[in-house]
């Protein structure tokens, strides 16, 4: 791992860490500002779930804890926000980094990412919270910037394995980010802060922490990271695979242009159905299994665990001789076989449970194996399509085509698949209240087969279609 390398895999962990800690505390942050704003049936909070609560009655009416099936899919709503304003913002992000720079972008988001932590503290009403979220969404640019950035100091042949960083960055924090979260939500907040005296969050001791993590990932950067938009990938490493190089460079403006639509279309269908898998595998257990929170963080913190595992020990290796084509196309397969045991799973719960839970686990083994390989691979390829030359006198980087500058091309590449984060979990939703889960599962299994399927013109290495 390079010098660059090393510092874009740290500061997305800290990122990443921050990132993850919230995520399992939004039912009991919404529960909290329920109690404190029940009284005011005009307030953000009571319109919202009003609206939540028709939404879903219109699909499903639970015999019993009907408001807490409300709180669980404002949840969502939350988190689909979140995507929508990344959907929104990735773009100018991407453009914003390859006309000023990838740090000085970079180092800009971080201040929105602070000022977001800090809101959340402070909030001590629904709208305040969620105009945490909404700045946070705005700003949150790292993991773009961090594809950007890599992308910049690897050549066209170890393009996917650097780009293995983030797979790997994601896996860490998403098994260890959660649980801390949930830990220092039952933790009392620093004798410093409470001496300020100030109307706190309910949650002000896991928000500081996010705080403490996003200003040292800042100054890490300040002061680690260099700005790489210029710089030339090392040279000795340009000949490790001559020929895709060569390869890559023979395709025209307008074939890469046409991968890259491609891309941006199978990022936005991958994800719109494997964030619906993720969203309502939490109902799955609840539903089936009544298990508790400690059971759903540890059913998730395995795939963590496997995902990463994947990550480090197979997908950077075999990647090279796979191609990320086909290595994405085979991930999809796995999450379709994935969904094909969550699809029998419920018929085996109150006759035998045990071959349920096997059926869970085997699912559990496809999507971590789906989360290691599908989005890395993919923005691996979609790197590949952007602008590679450099001027041999100046060393800068040669951007003979707008629409290929990394920046700008993979943030419209990133936005696709927000966009996907956005619908999908909606649609689950909508589906598992209406359809059960059975027929949810089956519908998106097949789904995904069928995205495999026609994956067959991607699935291929770097250049094998121009010869």
């Amino acid at each position: 791992m390079g010098k660059v390398e090393r510092i874009v895999f740290l500061s997305l962990v800290l990122d990443l860490f921050a990132f993850t800690i919230p995520l399992p505390l939004f039912p009991r942050i919404i529960e909290w500002y329920t109690v404190r704003e029940i009284s005011d049936p005009n307030g953000l909070l009571s319109r919202t779930l009003r609206f939540v609560s028709a939404v879903r009655g219109i699909f499903y009416k639970p015999p019993q804890n009907s408001q807490r099936w409300d709180v669980v899919f404002l949840g969502g709503l939350m988190g689909s926000a979140f995507s929508t304003l990344q959907f929104l913002v990735s773009p100018h992000i991407g453009s914003l980094s390859d006309n000023y720079g990838r740090r000085n972008v970079l180092l800009v988001s971080m201040i929105g990412n602070i000022l977001s932590a800090l809101i959340w503290i402070q909030s001590t009403t629904f709208a305040s919270y969620m105009l945490s979220r909404v700045i946070g969404g705005l700003s949150e640019g790292n993991v773009q910037l961090a594809t950007a950035i890599l992308s910049d100091v690897s050549t066209p042949a170890n393009r996917s394995k650097a780009l293995a960083h983030v797979g790997i960055a994601f896996a860490i924090c998403f098994c260890i980010g959660p649980p801390i979260g949930a830990y220092f939500a039952s933790r009392p907040i620093p004798l410093f802060v409470e001496a300020l005296q100030m109307e706190l969050n309910v949650y002000a001791a896991p928000a500081l922490l996010t705080l403490v993590l996003l200003i040292a990932e800042t100054l890490f950067l300040i002061v680690a990271l260099p700005e790489t938009r210029n710089i030339q990938p090392d040279k000795s490493e340009v000949n490790v695979n001559e020929k895709s190089k060569a390869a890559s460079a023979v395709r025209s403006v307008q074939e890469r242009t046409e991968v890259l639509r491609l891309l941006r279309k199978l990022h936005f269908l991958f994800l719109g159905i494997f964030s619906g898998v993720e969203f309502t595998l939490t109902f799955l257990t609840f539903d089936l299994f009544d298990w508790n929170n400690k059971q759903n963080g540890a059913l998730i913190g395995s795939i963590g665990v496997i995902s990463a595992l994947l990550q480090g020990g197979y997908v950077r290796r075999a990647i090279s001789k796979v191609g990320e084509g086909k290595m994405a196309q085979r991930g999809v397969s796995s999450c379709a076989l994935g969904l094909v045991f969550l699809t029998i799973l419920p018929h085996f719960v109150s006759t035998q449970p045990k071959i349920a839970v096997g059926l869970l686990q085997a699912a559990a083994v496809c999507l971590a194996f789906t989360s290691a390989t599908v989005v890395s691979s993919l923005t691996a390829h979609a790197s590949l399509q952007c602008d590679e030359g450099f001027d041999e006198d100046t060393g800068k980087p040669i951007v003979k085509y707008p629409e290929l500058a990394k920046g700008k091309a993979l943030g419209e590449f990133r936005s696709s698949g927000q966009l996907g984060r956005a619908i999908g979990p909606l649609l689950a939703c909508a589906s598992y209240w209406t359809f059960g889960p059975s027929v949810t599962y089956a519908v998106s299994a097949l789904a995904m087969l069928t995205l495999s399927a026609s994956m067959k013109t991607v699935a291929v290495l770097p250049g094998k279609s121009s010869r």
